[in-house]
């Protein structure tokens, strides 16, 4: 088994780093600090990341997504927000009921750039979460509603099979998917992890790179469930990863600083920080948002102060 060594690629540092996703048509690595409300972007320069910008939205925010022109869509706690090239923020719907004691996750797009976000419990509620699917014309389809967690998601190199973790029951599921009509098969399980899979990609022959919350690792899997490679990341709480760069060879990890005992943060103080490593895989190219150009008027709203 190849065993490979990341490292610190970034002084920016999160409470809760996630979402990992690369815009290549402007250069740039966008991410998620959780708990504190923000997507960051930065510029990838050979292995470091350089962060630019901090957008702060109120609540959690769980995901990032991106169009082709640069509009943003993002997970909040329990809806979805928009955000234009120039900054304005405007709503999108709201997937989660107020009240419900669950909050929205991670995401990712879909090869047609349809938008997957699930969710988690916020109290020990088990089996009650979702995974849903929202396309550019508002349509909402629940694909799952039976998860302890949703978290990470990846789609194999033709678009035809979908990953999909619960992290809770530490499975990884797999189904048929067609992209191009949208029509999901049935669930079964690929594999069942010891430790917490937490965030995941694909790469360009099919493994999937998986993060191991509480282990400090990223473990590779191939499309016939062998594990071929592990990467050890110098903080325990790793959260996800993707491949970035204009060639889609370096893998960038993001990591937590929060749930870590005194001992731990004082062992591992680069927790919280992004992280890349050199895997000897390539990435696949990251489907774009396909955006909300058809959405109601009534998912299209101005933020107000108090949303």
């Amino acid at each position: 088994m190849k065993r490979f060594r990341a490292r610190p690629a970034g002084d920016a540092r999160c409470g809760l780093g996630e979402g990992p996703v690369w815009d290549g048509d402007r250069n740039r690595v966008l991410w998620v600090d959780i708990n504190a409300g923000a997507v960051h972007t930065g510029t990838l320069d050979a292995e470091r990341v350089t962060r630019d910008s901090v957008l702060e939205l109120p609540g959690t925010v769980g995901a990032v997504a991106c169009a082709r022109d640069g509009e943003l869509l993002v997970a909040g706690a329990r809806r979805l927000y928009r955000v234009s090239p120039e900054g304005a923020v405007s709503l999108g719907p709201q997937l989660i009921a107020d009240g419900s004691a669950s909050r929205l996750n991670d995401g990712a797009c879909d090869p047609a750039g349809r938008f997957l976000v699930g969710s988690l419990a916020l109290d020990d509620r088990v089996d009650d979460e979702v995974l849903v699917r929202i396309d550019g014309e508002g349509h909402i389809d629940v694909i799952d509603d039976d998860l302890g967690m949703s978290n990470g998601l990846a789609f194999s190199p033709a678009g035809d099979q979908l990953y999909s973790i619960d992290t809770v029951s530490r499975i990884v599921w797999i189904r048929e998917y067609d992209f191009r009509t949208g029509a999901v098969g049935r669930r079964r399980e690929f594999l069942r992890l010891d430790g917490s899979p937490d965030g995941m990609c694909a790469d360009d022959e099919g493994n999937l790179w998986i993060a191991i919350w509480g282990a400090g690792e990223v473990r590779c899997y191939s499309p016939a469930g062998t594990q071929g490679a592990v990467v050890d990341v110098p903080a325990p709480n790793t959260t996800s990863v993707a491949f970035v760069g204009q060639t889609l060879e370096t893998l960038l990890i993001t990591t937590a600083s929060e749930q870590l005992s005194g001992t731990q943060r004082a062992r591992y103080p680069d927790s919280g920080r992004l992280f890349t490593a050199h895997v000897e895989a390539t990435g696949l190219p990251v489907p774009a948002w396909t955006g909300a150009h058809a959405w109601p008027d009534h998912l299209v709203e101005a933020m107000s102060a108090d949303s």
